[in-house]
């Protein structure tokens, strides 16, 4: 199979990626707009969308001069059409539709949280590779979900959180504590010199059914606790153990409900044994090594994707579009991108 040109734009990175049809990335690039957005303390849509209708242009033509290959040689082109911030998925969605017109190529529509969940079926991520089914654990900004993935847009959500989405929870803490945007990698960094033990924040949800789970109490006690302490300077001790132990909290929950999602995918697929953990959060270290030990009280294994593959890329866009259009599955230039799109509205195609 000829490679697959992947565009992600869906938030705050400007993304591009040719990959080959045997999974081999022939090029990647990723374009942050840490810079645009800092002043604000988060991301404004408005000024991602102008972001991505600036530069995807040319990283785009970049992109496809260090594959070395040109848009004729191409199997088709995809890009993230969904869920994510409207303004940048229009762009990058109808970026896509006029290369795949002009070179008369197919084009896929990616639902942006599939793409997490196929990562872990690239070639070499994954020893033995990933077949189906498997338990994903996304963990995002945006997304905390586990779903048991049975095929390419065959999926069964069995749980996820019912308010703040774990990246979401990382991000408002940090503000919490004044640490620089983004917040997550600064309150993971910071923690490392925290003692976990020296808040005993809660752990919503531990031990209960099912694999839902909770942060925005978790977030409200930590904000309390800041009030009545006062004014904390993000370089003390005080607030190094506030991050540490928050960080711990919410550890302690994510394994807890990685426990119970395994125990629900092994009923109902006993033959399952591979736990995907994808998305930002999964690229710290704390959740990594906790999963792990969960998955191996399990009897799974626990696999996630390269750091760099963890948070949004193309790479994953590009790989979602080759596993559709092996299965001669592609998009009619009509369709639109979707600000919402949940896995379990993905239709089920024929193996």
């Amino acid at each position: 199979m000829k490679p697959v040109l992947g565009i992600e734009t869906s938030c705050d990175e400007t993304a591009a990626a040719v990959v080959g049809g045997d999974g081999r990335i022939l090029a990647e690039a990723v374009l942050s707009q840490l810079a645009e957005h800092a002043p604000f303390g988060g991301v404004v849509p408005e000024i991602a969308a102008r972001s991505h209708l600036r530069y995807l242009p040319e990283q785009v033509r970049q992109t496809m001069a260090k594959a070395g290959v040109g848009y004729r040689d191409l199997a088709g082109v995809a890009a993230s059409s969904g869920p994510g911030l409207i303004g940048g998925l229009i762009v990058g969605c109808q970026f896509a539709k006029g290369v795949a017109i002009a070179n008369d190529l197919p084009f896929v529509a990616v639902n942006h949280l599939e793409a997490h969940a196929l990562t872990a079926r690239l070639p070499g991520l994954v020893a033995d590779g990933a077949p189906f089914p498997y338990l994903l654990f996304l963990l995002s900004g945006g997304h905390s979900q586990c779903i048991a993935v049975t095929d390419v847009g065959r999926h069964i959500r069995l749980g996820g959180t019912v308010d703040d989405a774990v990246g979401e929870a990382f991000d408002k803490v940090a503000k919490l504590l004044g640490l620089d945007w983004p917040g997550g990698p600064a309150l993971e960094q910071l923690a490392e010199t925290g003692d976990p033990n020296r808040y005993p924040f809660p752990r919503p949800m531990l031990r209960r059914p099912g694999c839902d789970l909770s942060l925005s109490g978790l977030k409200t006690a930590v904000s309390q606790t800041v009030l009545r302490l006062g004014e904390i300077s993000p370089a003390s001790q005080q607030c190094a153990d506030l991050a540490a132990s928050f960080q711990q909290a919410v550890v302690d929950v994510l394994a807890d409900r990685a426990a119970h999602a395994m125990d629900m995918m092994r009923a109902r697929f006993p033959e399952s044994d591979l736990l995907v953990v994808a998305g930002g959060v999964a690229s710290n270290a704390q959740v990594r090594n906790a999963l792990s030990e969960a998955a191996r009280l399990r009897g799974f294994r626990m696999v996630a994707p390269p750091v760099r593959l963890c948070s949004d890329n193309a790479v994953m866009v590009a790989w979602a579009g080759i596993e559709r259009l092996r299965r001669g599955v592609s998009d009619d230039m009509s369709v639109s991108a979707q600000p919402r799109w949940p896995l379990e509205a993905l239709q089920a195609l024929a193996s």
